[in-house]
């Protein structure tokens, strides 16, 4: 330690405090000119944890991707405490920008009920809102996984620019409103009745 060296702490919940730490590792970062220039530094981020405690419920819940495959497949499903567990998930970060995000799926259909299971879900869940995924499984999958890359950050990162709307054609706002094709917007009668749907707004108050 020498003059005009400082040491930060950030206390608090650990995400609360991690989230703070970076942010303001970042800002001093750019204020004193410590960060480097005109390079492109790349590094894969893996071990993602399968599980998370929700701090309202102090349940168990999936942390990202819940079709991603544990590490230690069933057994460490069977064994190890939840939150101990790793998933084979994956993020390509570039100069701190997440350009692209993937996993390693989980094909097996006894490990996805068991990894739904211990989040809190029966297998009935599973049947019916990823009754595709988990039907075509049972009939066998090879191991399989992916990365999407995102293609408008990557720009970003090439255009020097700090904002994802500066390279998105049509960007929202803060309100998610796309000023540029005026959505969302009222839909016209007829639309609704191709789709069978009738509104049933409240009545508007008396002026």
């Amino acid at each position: 330690m020498g003059d005009g060296d400082a040491v930060f702490f950030s206390a608090g919940k650990p995400g609360d405090a991690a989230k703070l730490a970076g942010q303001a590792r970042v800002k001093l970062g750019n204020d004193l000119d410590l960060v480097e220039k005109d390079v492109y530094r790349l590094c894969w981020i893996v071990d993602f944890p399968m599980y998370e405690l929700d701090e309202k419920t102090g349940k168990v819940e999936f942390s990202h991707n819940p079709f991603s495959m544990p590490q230690g497949g069933l057994e460490a499903l069977e064994t190890q405490d939840p939150l101990d567990i790793l998933a084979y998930q994956y993020d390509v970060v570039c100069n701190g920008i997440e350009l692209s995000s993937g996993a390693i799926r989980n094909h097996r259909p006894e490990i996805m009920y068991k990894a739904f299971e211990v989040a809190g879900y029966g297998p009935e869940v599973v049947d019916d809102k990823f009754a595709g995924m988990i039907n075509a499984f049972k009939f066998g999958a090879p191991p399989h996984g992916g990365i999407a890359p995102g293609i408008d950050r990557i720009v970003m990162l090439l255009a020097d620019v700090q904002n994802l709307r500066e390279v998105i054609l049509f960007p929202m706002n803060q309100r998610a409103e796309d000023l540029m094709m005026n959505a969302p917007n009222e839909v016209r009668p007829e639309q609704l009745r191709e789709l069978y749907i009738k509104l049933a707004l409240p009545p508007k108050a008396a002026g």
